[in-house]
Protein backbone atom coordinates (compact mmCIF):
# COMPACT_ATOMS: atom_id res chain seq x y z
CA UNK A 1 0.00 0.00 0.00
CA UNK A 2 1.18 3.65 -1.10
CA UNK A 3 1.96 5.54 2.22
CA UNK A 4 1.22 9.01 0.54
CA UNK A 5 -2.15 8.66 0.18
CA UNK A 6 -4.47 10.62 -2.32
CA UNK A 7 -6.51 13.03 -0.72
CA UNK A 8 -10.67 13.06 -1.98
CA UNK A 9 -9.99 16.07 -4.38
CA UNK A 10 -7.12 14.10 -6.47
CA UNK A 11 -4.23 16.55 -5.16
CA UNK A 12 -1.56 14.84 -2.96
CA UNK A 13 -2.08 15.20 0.34
CA UNK A 14 1.86 16.08 1.35
CA UNK A 15 1.03 19.53 -0.10
CA UNK A 16 4.08 22.64 -0.23
CA UNK A 17 4.29 24.79 2.63
CA UNK A 18 5.42 28.71 2.45
CA UNK A 19 9.15 28.26 3.04
CA UNK A 20 9.13 25.32 0.23
CA UNK A 21 9.36 22.33 3.27
CA UNK A 22 6.64 19.48 2.97
CA UNK A 23 4.31 19.43 5.99
CA UNK A 24 2.04 16.88 6.42
CA UNK A 25 -1.42 17.91 7.20
CA UNK A 26 -2.27 15.48 9.13
CA UNK A 27 -0.25 16.20 11.80
CA UNK A 28 1.32 13.21 11.93
CA UNK A 29 4.69 12.76 10.09
CA UNK A 30 6.65 14.74 7.86
CA UNK A 31 8.46 12.93 4.89
CA UNK A 32 12.23 14.10 5.69
CA UNK A 33 11.91 12.32 9.32
CA UNK A 34 11.23 14.75 11.10
CA UNK A 35 8.22 13.89 13.95
CA UNK A 36 5.69 16.98 14.51
CA UNK A 37 2.40 17.33 16.09
CA UNK A 38 1.26 20.48 13.90
CA UNK A 39 3.52 22.47 15.73
CA UNK A 40 6.97 22.39 16.69
CA UNK A 41 7.53 21.23 20.43
CA UNK A 42 11.44 21.12 20.78
CA UNK A 43 11.42 17.20 21.51
CA UNK A 44 11.36 16.33 17.66
CA UNK A 45 14.50 14.05 16.09
CA UNK A 46 15.99 14.45 13.00
CA UNK A 47 16.28 10.32 11.93
CA UNK A 48 19.81 10.19 10.16
CA UNK A 49 21.56 7.16 8.14
CA UNK A 50 18.25 6.91 6.14
CA UNK A 51 17.07 7.93 2.82
CA UNK A 52 13.68 6.81 2.84
CA UNK A 53 10.69 7.94 5.21
CA UNK A 54 9.97 6.76 7.96
CA UNK A 55 6.88 3.46 7.78
CA UNK A 56 3.96 4.94 8.40
CA UNK A 57 3.06 2.66 11.36
CA UNK A 58 -1.02 3.38 11.36
CA UNK A 59 -1.37 1.86 7.81
CA UNK A 60 1.02 -0.93 8.01
CA UNK A 61 -1.17 -2.18 11.17
CA UNK A 62 -4.41 -2.14 9.37
CA UNK A 63 -5.21 -5.57 8.17
CA UNK A 64 -4.98 -6.50 4.40
CA UNK A 65 -8.88 -7.25 3.20
CA UNK A 66 -7.57 -10.72 2.51
CA UNK A 67 -6.12 -11.26 5.62
CA UNK A 68 -7.57 -13.29 8.05
CA UNK A 69 -9.17 -11.69 11.24
CA UNK A 70 -6.50 -12.03 13.98
CA UNK A 71 -7.64 -13.71 17.39
CA UNK A 72 -7.79 -12.04 21.01
CA UNK A 73 -5.20 -12.52 23.06
CA UNK A 74 -6.48 -15.16 25.48
CA UNK A 75 -7.38 -13.11 28.94
CA UNK A 76 -6.09 -13.89 32.14
CA UNK A 77 -9.61 -14.75 33.94
CA UNK A 78 -9.87 -17.02 30.97
CA UNK A 79 -6.67 -18.79 31.69
CA UNK A 80 -7.53 -19.18 35.47
CA UNK A 81 -10.56 -21.03 34.08
CA UNK A 82 -8.46 -23.39 31.81
CA UNK A 83 -5.99 -24.17 35.09
CA UNK A 84 -8.77 -24.33 37.82
CA UNK A 85 -10.44 -27.13 34.65
CA UNK A 86 -7.34 -28.57 34.40
CA UNK A 87 -6.97 -29.05 38.31
CA UNK A 88 -10.29 -30.47 38.65
CA UNK A 89 -9.82 -33.40 35.67
CA UNK A 90 -6.57 -33.91 37.14
CA UNK A 91 -8.06 -34.14 40.80
CA UNK A 92 -11.05 -36.70 39.56
CA UNK A 93 -8.61 -38.99 37.15
CA UNK A 94 -6.27 -39.74 40.20
CA UNK A 95 -8.19 -41.77 42.06
CA UNK A 96 -8.82 -43.63 38.79
CA UNK A 97 -5.60 -43.77 37.78
CA UNK A 98 -4.78 -45.21 41.40
CA UNK A 99 -7.03 -47.86 41.47
CA UNK A 100 -6.06 -49.20 37.82
CA UNK A 101 -2.61 -49.21 38.85
CA UNK A 102 -3.52 -51.06 41.37
CA UNK A 103 -5.34 -53.73 39.75
CA UNK A 104 -2.54 -54.22 37.30
CA UNK A 105 -0.38 -55.53 40.40
CA UNK A 106 -2.70 -56.85 41.85
CA UNK A 107 -2.58 -59.45 38.62
CA UNK A 108 0.94 -60.08 39.07
CA UNK A 109 2.74 -62.59 41.00
CA UNK A 110 1.49 -66.82 40.68
CA UNK A 111 -1.26 -68.45 41.61
CA UNK A 112 -0.73 -70.89 44.98
CA UNK A 113 -0.42 -74.54 43.67
CA UNK A 114 -3.64 -76.55 44.25
CA UNK A 115 -5.95 -73.26 43.61
CA UNK A 116 -7.92 -75.40 40.93
CA UNK A 117 -11.36 -76.97 40.77
CA UNK A 118 -13.03 -78.15 43.99
CA UNK A 119 -15.42 -79.92 42.02
CA UNK A 120 -18.02 -76.98 43.29
CA UNK A 121 -18.64 -74.94 40.23
CA UNK A 122 -21.84 -74.01 38.18
CA UNK A 123 -22.92 -73.43 34.65
CA UNK A 124 -25.77 -71.33 33.53
CA UNK A 125 -27.93 -72.85 30.62
CA UNK A 126 -30.75 -71.00 28.35
CA UNK A 127 -34.10 -71.45 28.21
CA UNK A 128 -34.44 -73.64 25.44
CA UNK A 129 -33.21 -76.31 27.81
CA UNK A 130 -36.71 -76.49 29.34
CA UNK A 131 -39.11 -75.14 26.82
CA UNK A 132 -38.87 -78.13 24.24
CA UNK A 133 -36.23 -76.53 21.72
CA UNK A 134 -33.48 -79.49 23.18
CA UNK A 135 -33.95 -82.85 23.35
CA UNK A 136 -32.51 -86.13 25.32
CA UNK A 137 -29.72 -86.18 22.63
CA UNK A 138 -28.73 -82.53 23.79
CA UNK A 139 -28.58 -83.64 27.01
CA UNK A 140 -26.31 -86.76 26.03
CA UNK A 141 -23.88 -83.97 23.75
CA UNK A 142 -23.94 -81.90 27.32
CA UNK A 143 -22.71 -84.66 29.48
CA UNK A 144 -20.28 -85.48 27.15
CA UNK A 145 -18.55 -82.21 27.67
CA UNK A 146 -18.99 -82.03 30.96
CA UNK A 147 -17.65 -85.04 32.44
CA UNK A 148 -14.31 -84.61 33.89
CA UNK A 149 -14.91 -80.90 34.89
CA UNK A 150 -15.89 -79.17 37.93
CA UNK A 151 -19.61 -79.21 37.45
CA UNK A 152 -21.98 -79.79 39.69
CA UNK A 153 -25.07 -77.33 39.37
CA UNK A 154 -26.67 -76.32 36.51
CA UNK A 155 -28.97 -73.27 36.29
CA UNK A 156 -31.37 -73.95 33.91
CA UNK A 157 -33.76 -70.46 33.03
CA UNK A 158 -36.79 -71.40 33.88
CA UNK A 159 -38.52 -68.15 33.99
CA UNK A 160 -38.56 -64.98 34.36
CA UNK A 161 -41.18 -64.01 36.58
CA UNK A 162 -43.78 -62.05 35.94
CA UNK A 163 -43.78 -58.32 37.12
CA UNK A 164 -46.13 -59.52 40.02
CA UNK A 165 -43.45 -62.16 41.32
CA UNK A 166 -46.17 -65.22 39.96
CA UNK A 167 -44.66 -67.94 37.30
CA UNK A 168 -46.79 -69.82 34.71
CA UNK A 169 -46.38 -73.46 33.90
CA UNK A 170 -45.94 -72.87 30.39
CA UNK A 171 -42.48 -71.26 30.89
CA UNK A 172 -41.15 -74.51 31.66
CA UNK A 173 -43.19 -77.72 29.74
CA UNK A 174 -40.51 -79.79 29.73
CA UNK A 175 -38.60 -79.27 32.90
CA UNK A 176 -39.38 -82.69 34.30
CA UNK A 177 -37.85 -84.48 31.24
CA UNK A 178 -34.59 -82.27 31.26
CA UNK A 179 -33.92 -83.14 34.60
CA UNK A 180 -34.54 -87.04 34.60
CA UNK A 181 -32.08 -87.15 31.79
CA UNK A 182 -29.23 -84.95 33.15
CA UNK A 183 -29.88 -87.13 36.41
CA UNK A 184 -29.61 -90.35 33.92
CA UNK A 185 -26.31 -88.97 31.92
CA UNK A 186 -24.93 -86.78 34.84
CA UNK A 187 -24.90 -88.77 38.48
CA UNK A 188 -24.35 -85.83 41.20
CA UNK A 189 -24.90 -83.05 39.11
CA UNK A 190 -27.97 -80.82 40.74
CA UNK A 191 -30.30 -78.87 38.33
CA UNK A 192 -31.84 -75.62 39.72
CA UNK A 193 -34.26 -73.36 38.32
CA UNK A 194 -32.90 -70.06 37.34
CA UNK A 195 -35.25 -67.69 37.53
CA UNK A 196 -35.61 -63.68 37.55
CA UNK A 197 -36.85 -60.46 36.52
CA UNK A 198 -35.88 -56.66 36.10
CA UNK A 199 -36.54 -54.58 39.21
CA UNK A 200 -38.44 -51.33 39.08
CA UNK A 201 -35.65 -49.93 41.15
CA UNK A 202 -34.54 -47.86 38.25
CA UNK A 203 -37.44 -47.47 35.94
CA UNK A 204 -41.20 -47.27 36.42
CA UNK A 205 -41.76 -51.50 34.92
CA UNK A 206 -40.79 -54.47 36.58
CA UNK A 207 -40.93 -56.46 39.69
CA UNK A 208 -41.35 -54.37 42.95
CA UNK A 209 -39.76 -55.89 46.04
CA UNK A 210 -41.26 -53.66 48.44
CA UNK A 211 -44.75 -55.26 47.60
CA UNK A 212 -45.48 -57.98 50.58
CA UNK A 213 -47.85 -59.64 48.17
CA UNK A 214 -45.00 -60.07 45.20
CA UNK A 215 -42.32 -61.17 47.55
CA UNK A 216 -45.11 -63.91 48.68
CA UNK A 217 -46.25 -64.51 45.13
CA UNK A 218 -42.09 -65.32 45.04
CA UNK A 219 -42.22 -67.68 47.61
CA UNK A 220 -44.90 -69.11 45.79
CA UNK A 221 -43.13 -69.85 42.63
CA UNK A 222 -40.25 -71.38 44.36
CA UNK A 223 -42.80 -73.65 45.78
CA UNK A 224 -43.97 -74.79 42.74
CA UNK A 225 -40.79 -75.07 40.86
CA UNK A 226 -39.53 -77.06 43.66
CA UNK A 227 -42.60 -79.42 43.05
CA UNK A 228 -41.49 -80.17 39.45
CA UNK A 229 -38.29 -81.75 40.56
CA UNK A 230 -36.19 -78.98 40.34
CA UNK A 231 -33.37 -79.01 43.33
CA UNK A 232 -33.17 -75.88 43.84
CA UNK A 233 -34.03 -71.79 43.35
CA UNK A 234 -31.75 -69.86 41.53
CA UNK A 235 -32.63 -66.12 41.82
CA UNK A 236 -31.22 -63.75 39.39
CA UNK A 237 -33.04 -59.99 40.00
CA UNK A 238 -31.19 -56.46 38.66
CA UNK A 239 -30.67 -54.01 39.13
CA UNK A 240 -30.37 -54.73 43.05
CA UNK A 241 -29.87 -51.58 44.93
CA UNK A 242 -26.97 -51.95 48.00
CA UNK A 243 -29.17 -52.31 51.47
CA UNK A 244 -31.87 -53.22 50.05
CA UNK A 245 -34.02 -54.97 53.38
CA UNK A 246 -37.16 -55.90 51.29
CA UNK A 247 -34.73 -58.17 49.55
CA UNK A 248 -33.24 -59.76 52.42
CA UNK A 249 -36.55 -60.53 53.54
CA UNK A 250 -37.57 -62.37 50.75
CA UNK A 251 -34.15 -64.25 51.17
CA UNK A 252 -35.00 -64.87 54.75
CA UNK A 253 -38.75 -66.26 53.56
CA UNK A 254 -36.95 -68.51 50.50
CA UNK A 255 -34.80 -70.41 52.62
CA UNK A 256 -37.21 -71.49 54.85
CA UNK A 257 -38.69 -73.02 52.06
CA UNK A 258 -36.25 -74.41 50.70
CA UNK A 259 -34.43 -76.27 53.46
CA UNK A 260 -37.76 -77.49 54.66
CA UNK A 261 -38.22 -78.96 51.29
CA UNK A 262 -34.10 -80.49 51.19
CA UNK A 263 -33.11 -78.04 48.32
CA UNK A 264 -30.45 -75.31 47.29
CA UNK A 265 -31.02 -71.82 47.66
CA UNK A 266 -28.83 -69.64 45.38
CA UNK A 267 -28.78 -66.37 44.33
CA UNK A 268 -26.91 -64.50 41.48
CA UNK A 269 -24.88 -61.06 43.43
CA UNK A 270 -23.70 -57.90 42.04
CA UNK A 271 -20.06 -57.02 42.10
CA UNK A 272 -18.66 -55.64 45.27
CA UNK A 273 -17.59 -52.20 45.82
CA UNK A 274 -13.92 -52.11 43.95
CA UNK A 275 -13.25 -48.59 45.88
CA UNK A 276 -15.21 -47.44 48.98
CA UNK A 277 -18.61 -46.49 49.22
CA UNK A 278 -18.49 -46.32 45.07
CA UNK A 279 -21.77 -47.46 44.94
CA UNK A 280 -22.91 -44.34 46.96
CA UNK A 281 -21.36 -42.13 44.33
CA UNK A 282 -22.50 -43.71 41.23
CA UNK A 283 -25.88 -44.17 42.77
CA UNK A 284 -25.96 -40.13 42.94
CA UNK A 285 -24.33 -39.47 40.20
CA UNK A 286 -25.59 -41.50 37.21
CA UNK A 287 -28.66 -43.18 39.09
CA UNK A 288 -27.23 -46.84 39.28
CA UNK A 289 -25.19 -47.92 42.09
CA UNK A 290 -23.97 -51.14 40.36
CA UNK A 291 -22.01 -52.31 42.90
CA UNK A 292 -23.01 -53.76 46.41
CA UNK A 293 -20.87 -52.76 49.70
CA UNK A 294 -18.90 -55.66 50.99
CA UNK A 295 -20.80 -55.49 53.89
CA UNK A 296 -23.81 -56.06 51.76
CA UNK A 297 -23.02 -58.66 50.18
CA UNK A 298 -21.95 -60.39 53.35
CA UNK A 299 -25.36 -60.29 54.37
CA UNK A 300 -26.78 -61.93 51.47
CA UNK A 301 -24.06 -64.57 51.51
CA UNK A 302 -25.24 -65.38 55.45
CA UNK A 303 -28.87 -66.13 53.85
CA UNK A 304 -28.25 -68.36 51.04
CA UNK A 305 -26.37 -71.60 50.44
CA UNK A 306 -24.89 -70.55 47.20
CA UNK A 307 -23.65 -66.98 46.21
CA UNK A 308 -22.26 -66.55 42.26
CA UNK A 309 -20.75 -63.12 41.77
CA UNK A 310 -21.64 -61.83 38.24
CA UNK A 311 -17.95 -60.68 37.67
CA UNK A 312 -18.17 -59.64 33.92
CA UNK A 313 -19.14 -56.15 32.67
CA UNK A 314 -16.33 -54.95 34.55
CA UNK A 315 -15.17 -51.75 31.81
CA UNK A 316 -12.01 -52.50 32.41
CA UNK A 317 -10.37 -52.85 28.79
CA UNK A 318 -7.55 -54.75 29.43
CA UNK A 319 -6.97 -58.53 30.21
CA UNK A 320 -4.50 -57.90 32.62
CA UNK A 321 -7.01 -54.83 34.33
CA UNK A 322 -9.71 -57.72 34.13
CA UNK A 323 -8.03 -60.02 35.65
CA UNK A 324 -6.47 -57.89 38.25
CA UNK A 325 -10.37 -56.48 39.06
CA UNK A 326 -11.75 -60.23 39.52
CA UNK A 327 -8.65 -61.02 42.16
CA UNK A 328 -10.14 -58.04 43.68
CA UNK A 329 -13.52 -59.14 43.52
CA UNK A 330 -12.25 -62.64 45.04
CA UNK A 331 -11.00 -61.84 47.83
CA UNK A 332 -13.46 -59.22 48.73
CA UNK A 333 -16.15 -62.07 48.49
CA UNK A 334 -13.90 -64.58 50.61
CA UNK A 335 -13.41 -61.96 53.48
CA UNK A 336 -17.46 -61.87 54.09
CA UNK A 337 -18.98 -65.36 52.74
CA UNK A 338 -19.16 -67.96 55.78
CA UNK A 339 -17.38 -70.84 55.23
CA UNK A 340 -21.15 -72.89 55.27
CA UNK A 341 -22.23 -71.18 51.91
CA UNK A 342 -20.98 -72.34 48.42
CA UNK A 343 -18.99 -69.00 46.72
CA UNK A 344 -18.56 -68.68 43.41
CA UNK A 345 -16.82 -66.88 40.65
CA UNK A 346 -18.60 -65.90 36.94
CA UNK A 347 -16.47 -66.49 34.30
CA UNK A 348 -17.41 -64.79 30.96
CA UNK A 349 -18.72 -67.61 28.10
CA UNK A 350 -20.02 -65.12 26.08
CA UNK A 351 -18.15 -62.22 23.56
CA UNK A 352 -20.52 -58.99 23.52
CA UNK A 353 -18.68 -55.85 22.76
CA UNK A 354 -20.96 -52.83 24.18
CA UNK A 355 -20.83 -50.51 27.40
CA UNK A 356 -19.16 -52.28 30.24
CA UNK A 357 -17.74 -55.17 28.53
CA UNK A 358 -15.06 -55.83 25.91
CA UNK A 359 -14.57 -58.91 24.54
CA UNK A 360 -10.79 -58.67 23.98
CA UNK A 361 -10.57 -57.61 27.99
CA UNK A 362 -12.78 -60.04 29.70
CA UNK A 363 -11.69 -63.24 28.74
CA UNK A 364 -11.80 -66.79 30.35
CA UNK A 365 -7.57 -66.91 30.33
CA UNK A 366 -7.71 -64.03 32.28
CA UNK A 367 -10.93 -64.80 35.00
CA UNK A 368 -9.33 -67.63 35.89
CA UNK A 369 -6.14 -66.11 36.46
CA UNK A 370 -7.65 -64.00 38.28
CA UNK A 371 -9.39 -66.14 40.90
CA UNK A 372 -6.87 -68.27 41.67
CA UNK A 373 -4.49 -65.37 42.45
CA UNK A 374 -7.60 -63.93 44.58
CA UNK A 375 -8.28 -67.12 46.35
CA UNK A 376 -3.88 -67.44 46.98
CA UNK A 377 -3.74 -64.41 48.62
CA UNK A 378 -7.38 -64.38 50.70
CA UNK A 379 -7.88 -68.24 51.65
CA UNK A 380 -6.07 -70.89 49.44
CA UNK A 381 -8.16 -73.86 51.12
CA UNK A 382 -11.79 -72.74 50.98
CA UNK A 383 -13.65 -75.83 50.07
CA UNK A 384 -16.96 -74.56 49.09
CA UNK A 385 -15.22 -72.38 46.23
CA UNK A 386 -15.94 -72.47 42.83
CA UNK A 387 -16.65 -71.00 39.49
CA UNK A 388 -19.34 -70.30 37.38
CA UNK A 389 -19.67 -70.30 33.78
CA UNK A 390 -22.21 -67.77 31.55
CA UNK A 391 -23.54 -68.63 29.49
CA UNK A 392 -24.27 -72.35 27.14
CA UNK A 393 -25.10 -70.68 24.25
CA UNK A 394 -22.64 -68.48 23.94
CA UNK A 395 -19.62 -70.33 24.81
CA UNK A 396 -17.18 -71.18 22.27
CA UNK A 397 -14.42 -74.15 22.21
CA UNK A 398 -11.97 -71.67 23.25
CA UNK A 399 -13.91 -70.45 26.21
CA UNK A 400 -14.26 -74.57 27.35
CA UNK A 401 -10.71 -75.40 26.88
CA UNK A 402 -9.49 -72.77 29.00
CA UNK A 403 -11.68 -73.53 31.39
CA UNK A 404 -10.46 -77.26 31.59
CA UNK A 405 -6.94 -75.80 30.75
CA UNK A 406 -6.54 -73.25 33.62
CA UNK A 407 -8.87 -74.21 35.95
CA UNK A 408 -9.82 -77.86 36.21
CA UNK A 409 -6.45 -79.15 34.85
CA UNK A 410 -7.49 -82.77 34.30
CA UNK A 411 -8.34 -84.34 30.99
CA UNK A 412 -12.15 -84.95 29.90
CA UNK A 413 -13.12 -88.52 30.58
CA UNK A 414 -13.49 -90.53 27.82
CA UNK A 415 -16.80 -91.58 26.67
Amino acid sequence: MDENRTGENGTDENRTGENGTDENRTGEKRTDGIRTDGTRTGEDHIRTGEDHTEPDHVEQDRPHPGDPAPRPAPRPRRRRLLRIAAALLALLLLPLLTAETALRLNYTGDPAPGTRTRHQDALWLGHAWVDGRKTDRDVEVLARRLRGTGIRDLYVHAGPLEHDGTLPASAYPKARRLIAAVHRELPGVRVQAWLGDKLASESPDGLRLERAATRAAMVTSARQILAVGFEGTHFDLEPLHSGDRDYLSLLDDLRDLTHARGAVLSVAAHQIDPLPALHSFAGTTTGHPKWWSQAYFGQVARRVDQIAVMSYDTMQPLQSLYGGYVAQQTSLALEVTPESTGLLMGLPFYHENRFGHWAHAETVPAAVRGVRLGLSRTDAGRARFGVALYVDFAATEADWRAYREDWVATPPTAS
